[in-house]
């Protein structure tokens, strides 16, 4: 018998899971907003519900999206339309989050972000500094507290 996962990488996995209906063809991410053990909402970077994907839309792969909404967006925003709260839960998330993402989970209340790989966002570190969130970085299956200045 295998190796049960710890919950960080139990919930990564799904993480990795959701991110396969990404519908943006840059980049594929997941995400899973989890509070004591059980999943609250999950989410992909894609085009928002009713707007064409954007391979119908025909977007530049080269330039920086304008159409997708990020897989932690839209992990909210499905909690906030089924009137699930996030308070004091955990994302996993397949990047560091950017700044404005950080600033949803943080009025989300969303209280510890884990990540796999990075994202080139000084001022979202900054943010979760300043709100007391927990930054932990996934790196081949091991938790790694990221140390935040403000």
């Amino acid at each position: 018998m295998s190796e049960r996962p710890s919950w960080d990488n139990y919930f990564m996995k799904i993480a990795h899971t959701v991110s396969s209906r990404a519908t943006c063809r840059r980049r594929s991410v997941g995400a899973v907003i989890e509070k004591n053990k059980r999943i609250l909402a999950t989410g992909y970077n894609g085009a928002p519900r009713g707007v064409p994907h954007c391979e119908e839309w025909g977007c530049d792969i080269t330039q920086k999206c304008q159409l997708a909404a990020h897989a932690e967006q839209n992990a909210i925003a499905q909690a906030a339309a089924n009137g699930v709260s996030c308070q004091d839960a955990t994302i996993y998330v397949m990047c560091q989050p950017c700044n404005v993402c950080a600033k949803m989970l943080i009025n989300a209340g969303i209280t510890r972000v884990v990540f796999e790989g990075d994202y080139p966002d000084d001022l979202a570190l900054k943010l979760f500094a300043h709100a007391g969130t927990e930054l932990v970085r996934l790196v081949d299956g091991k938790c790694e507290i990221v140390e935040l200045s403000q």
